[in-house]
């Protein structure tokens, strides 16, 4: 008998054995069975321990070292803090210079009409000729008061350019918006009417309510 063939009928043995078992009866089962089941519930065992203990430590472990690597990012973020304290501190002090240098340019309540007149001669030197300057009421912000000013001028396209310009040259802030700029009336030349909202600001430290609006008619204009 050749070697195939008798590895043919220990197979056939083998699987009449495993049809032939009884279950209520393992002690009964050929000992190379009984090994083999041995070896199987081993092998189960190790494979649930594994997925019940072991993956729950490497879950962990996975846990702990994202914990770490957020843990060192924060230690690396404030060591370079901490490493140009001195260069922060320098910058918030010029920031507060630099804030108090913005501040000095924001007039006080007593200054406006100082400022009013600055206009009104930036506005004749650039050729325009005032209708009236009317001052809006004042909106008090977080830490300072906005005063709306209302200028109705009339002149031609490059005298209001040569305005804005110098208004905006002037050493206190003052923005200019809501521009309305038409043709004047009875004229089809290049004069036109222009009306004007300029904002100026002053410093407010104590929320104060806003001043009551008025009017000014300048100096060398119309009524």
């Amino acid at each position: 008998m050749s070697s195939s063939d008798k590895k043919k009928l220990d197979l056939q043995e083998l699987m009449e054995a495993l049809q032939n078992l009884d279950m209520e009866n393992v002690g009964g089962w050929p000992a190379p069975i009984k090994l083999a089941a041995a070896v199987l519930v081993f092998v189960a065992v190790v494979f649930m321990g594994y997925m019940f203990s072991i993956s729950d430590g490497y879950a962990q472990v996975d846990t702990l070292q994202r914990t770490e690597a957020d843990l060192m990012q924060k230690y690396e973020a404030k060591a370079f803090k901490a490493q140009n304290l001195d260069q922060y501190r320098k910058q918030l002090d010029d920031m507060k210079e630099m804030f108090g240098s913005l501040l000095s340019q924001l007039p006080k309540e007593t200054e406006v009409p100082g400022l009013l007149e600055d206009i009104t001669h930036t506005g004749l030197g650039s050729g325009l000729e005032f209708k009236k300057i009317e001052l809006g009421q004042e909106a008090q912000k977080e830490f300072y008061a906005e005063l709306p000013i209302t200028i109705d001028a009339a002149g031609d396209f490059h005298g209001f350019g040569s305005f804005v310009s110098g208004v905006a040259a002037l050493p206190r802030i003052v923005t200019m918006g809501d521009f309305v700029i038409k043709p004047a009336k009875g004229d089809f030349g290049r004069q036109l009417d222009i009306v004007i909202t300029a904002k100026t600001y002053r410093y407010s430290s104590t929320g104060a309510a806003g001043s009551k609006p008025g009017s000014a008619t300048p100096k060398g204009g119309k009524k």
